[in-house]
């Protein structure tokens, strides 16, 4: 499978991350603009694109099954309902200084995992946390928290550290939101691993930053496809219906390769002939 994916987006943004698909409505986020987009999606291109100004650096969003959002922002959790109220739901869980909320996503009993990051990118200072009405700390000694992703069977979570350059895997149980057995899923090559998303095969689509493509792999961790972007920074990705949905960024980017990539920013498509499922709510 060699798939070029092509923008779909009215809207550019500084780093678009975070995506999902929920009912017929698709979400990003633009990380430090600290805006959760909303929009529809007609097959072709985004439609009626909203913001929200969440007043703080905004890591991922997931839908709520009662309306609304749950945040992963600053270095808490925060509700977020549709009139733009936004609600504290823990106290800060790191030192802001040093790090921020980054990449996050529900598991499939509606937990909402989210990780941090280290400001300079070097050091690991990060974690990873499950909120479930309270947080708690799951994995400490990361560097930058990104994609994750469960299987079919829920019995796996894939997990990215960026600066490891691979996905790994745990064990995961489902009863009680825990993980165990740390493992090497894919050693990822053309660029460094970001966020991902599992297709309805149990095939997983990670993102390239710096490598301007979407890679798949199969449940064995073999390379079987890519999609081609004409954009450096890959951010991450996610399924409505059969069409893959492709954040991008301009964040790091020289003024020149900004002239010469005016579509980073924005959101693209790829027709992929396989499906994936919806993003699952918080709750």
């Amino acid at each position: 499978m060699e798939l070029t994916a092509e923008p779909c987006s009215p809207v550019r943004v500084e780093h678009a991350e975070g995506p999902f698909w929920y009912g017929d409505r698709f979400g990003w986020v633009d990380i430090m603009a600290a805006h959760l987009w909303v929009a529809g999606f007609d097959g072709v291109s985004l439609t009626e694109p909203r913001s929200y100004d969440v007043g703080r650096p905004l890591g991922a969003a997931v839908p709520r099954t009662g309306g609304g959002w749950t945040l992963a922002a600053g270095t808490g959790f925060f509700g977020l309902d549709e009139d733009g109220t936004v609600e504290r739901l823990t106290e800060d869980l790191a030192d802001s200084s040093a790090v921020r909320m980054n990449d996050g996503k529900c598991d499939p009993a509606g937990r909402f995992w989210a990780g941090t990051m280290d400001y300079d990118e070097s050091h690991p200072r990060g974690s990873l946390y499950v909120f479930d009405g309270t947080a708690r700390t799951v994995l400490e000694g990361v560097t930058i928290s990104n994609g994750l992703a469960w299987s079919p069977d829920r019995r796996t979570m894939y997990y990215i550290d960026t600066p490891t350059g691979r996905v790994d895997t745990f064990t995961y149980d489902e009863a009680d939101g825990t993980i165990k057995d740390r493992r090497p899923f894919v050693e990822v090559e053309g660029g460094h691993p970001d966020g991902m998303t599992l297709d309805d095969e149990g095939f997983l689509w990670v993102a390239l930053w710096g490598g301007g493509a979407v890679r798949r792999y199969d449940p064995a961790g073999r390379p079987a496809g890519v999609v081609h972007l004409p954009v450096t920074n890959v951010s991450s990705c996610c399924f409505a219906g059969t069409t893959l949905l492709i954040t991008t960024s301009q964040q790091g980017l020289s003024a020149e390769r900004r002239a010469a990539e005016p579509d980073a920013g924005r959101i693209f498509k790829a027709e992929t002939g396989v499906s994936g499922p919806h993003t699952t709510p918080f709750g």
